[in-house]
Formats: structure tokens, sequence, C-alpha cells
């Protein structure tokens, strides 16, 4: 069995200094991203880990799918009776992480949460693929469902309601733009010295400032 404490590699590919703390986040983001979207070695650039918490405090973190960013935050679509969606409501901060392991980068963005304009959930509805569509309308997401021959027996239902016409954008789903107050970009470093700069809303400025690895 391989020993993960054994397990080690060098961080050589780049270096993160201050220069680039003239940028705005939203600017270095959309560098490191397009850079990652552009290299067949990444896989899903867009992937982002998405961690929320309930009442209880209690966190919990899955993979989402960006599918959006400009100056006013992130934006990823769900279910809004989904486990996420249920604790973005009693919770409405959040926090995501993307690793581009292939660039030995990470960035991590903290923030306030707030759905997206229906007009928009609209659009980006209309534009997934007709099966993501169905999908969307059947799946009862984070529910207990008895088998996959219920789940696609919903499916086969939904297709068959909106057959030879549009699926409209279904009621119970839609958008959430994470708002930063946060952006850390992580460089990986030899010896475990890392860059990481982070950008942090302080009123109506960005402060730049340089953390320890």
């Amino acid at each position: 069995m391989s020993d993960p404490a054994a397990m080690r590699r060098r961080y050589l590919r780049g270096t993160l200094d201050e220069t680039p703390s003239s940028r705005s986040w939203l600017e270095q983001f959309g560098l490191w991203f397009e850079g990652a979207a552009d290299d067949p070695a990444v896989v899903e650039a867009n992937a982002m880990q998405l961690a929320t918490a309930g009442a209880d405090g209690r966190p919990s973190v899955r993979t989402v799918l960006l599918k959006g960013f400009d100056e006013r935050g992130l934006v990823f679509y769900t279910n809004y009776r989904s486990a996420k969606a249920r604790e973005l409501q009693v919770t409405p901060f959040a926090a995501v992480v993307f690793a581009w392991l292939a660039h030995e980068r990470q960035v991590r963005v903290s923030g306030s949460v707030t759905r997206v304009a229906s007009e928009e959930t609209d659009a980006y509805f209309a534009s997934r693929p007709r099966g993501s569509q169905v999908g969307a309308w059947a799946s009862p997401q984070s529910e207990v469902v008895s088998s996959r021959a219920e789940l696609e027996a919903a499916v086969a239902e939904i297709e068959h309601r909106f057959a030879g016409m549009d699926v409209p954008t279904p009621p119970n789903w839609g958008g959430y733009r994470i708002e930063p107050s946060s952006v850390e970009f992580w460089q990986g470093r030899p010896d475990r010295l890392h860059d990481r700069l982070r950008y942090r809303r302080d009123g109506e400025r960005w402060a730049v400032e340089r953390l320890a690895p």
C-alpha cells in the first residue's frame, strides 16, 4: 500500500511576486484561468470545490463547475432544493478552491452568495444540452431515490412532457454568485516556500498581501 506521508514533489513550474499586484483580482484570475483552460493537461479547468455550512456550522464540500465570472464574482448553477442550496439559504457565504495541479497553482475565493437574476439563469439554461436540461427537471438533487430505474423513469417522463418543444428552466433551478471578499493565488515553489498573494476587500478598495506559506 502506498504511504501518503512518503509522497513528495518539488514545485518548479512558476513564481508569483508582487509585480502582478497592480492587476485586479479579476485580471489575475483571468490570466490563470485561461492558462489552465488552454492546457490539455488540466482536466475541467472550471471545476471548483465549493464549501458551504448549515445552521449547525458543520461544513460540507463538493465539486461544482464555474459557469461565469466578472467583476461581480463567480457564478455556478444548481437545484434550489439541493443540500448546498439549503445551506446557502441559512448561511449565505461560501468558499471555493480551484486546484490546477498541472500548473502547481490553486486559487481560493470566499465571500457572500446571492442568487443571480432569473434572466441570467434562463439564458444559461437555454444554452445547455437538451439532456442536461431534462436532467435538471428529472433529478430531485440530494434526495434519496430508490434506484437508478426510478431516476431513468423520471427522465423518460420529462422527455415525454417536453417532446417537440424547448425545455424551460425548472422553477427550482438557478444560479448563485459568490461575491468575493478574499481571493488568494497560490503558486507552488521548492522546499514548500510557496508564493501566496491575497487580494482582500478593504472597503471600496482591494489590499494585496503576501502570506507566509
